[in-house]
C-alpha cells in the first residue's frame, strides 16, 4: 500500500502507517485523514501535533491511556479524556491519529 502526493509515492505497512516517518508532512496527513474519512480541523491538528512532539521526545507512539493521560496534563481535561478523542478519531484515537500523524501504530494497539 502506499500514499500519492505530487507524483511522489510514500509506502506504508498494510495497515496504512508510513514506512519512513521523516517524510511526512501536513500534506500526507490530509492525504491520510482524507483515506481515514476524518475532516482535519484545529483540534484534529491539536493532537496530531501533540503525538509528534511526544515520539520526537519519547521515541515512541503512546497506547490510548498514555495519550490520554498526557493530552490531559498538557492540554486540559476536557480534551484528556477518551469521549473526545474518539470524537475526532471514531476508529481509535491512538492507532487512527498516530497514522495521520505519520508514526508506527502504537504499542499494545491491536
Amino acid at each position: 500500500m502506499s500514499y500519492q502526493l505530487h507524483g511522489s509515492t510514500f509506502e506504508s505497512d498494510e495497515e496504512g502507517y508510513i514506512t519512513d516517518i521523516s517524510l511526512w508532512n501536513e500534506e500526507l496527513a490530509d492525504l491520510i485523514a482524507q483515506d481515514e474519512d476524518i475532516e482535519m480541523t484545529d483540534d484534529h491538528w491539536e493532537v496530531v501535533n501533540f503525538l509528534r512532539e511526544y515520539y520526537e521526545e519519547y521515541q515512541i507512539a503512546p497506547a490510548i491511556r498514555v495519550l490520554t493521560k498526557a493530552i490531559k496534563k498538557k492540554l486540559g481535561p476536557e480534551k484528556g479524556n477518551s469521549g473526545y478523542l474518539y470524537e475526532l478519531f471514531p476508529y481509535g484515537p491512538a492507532k487512527q491519529a498516530c497514522k495521520i500523524a505519520g508514526l508506527p501504530k502504537p504499542t499494545g494497539c491491536i
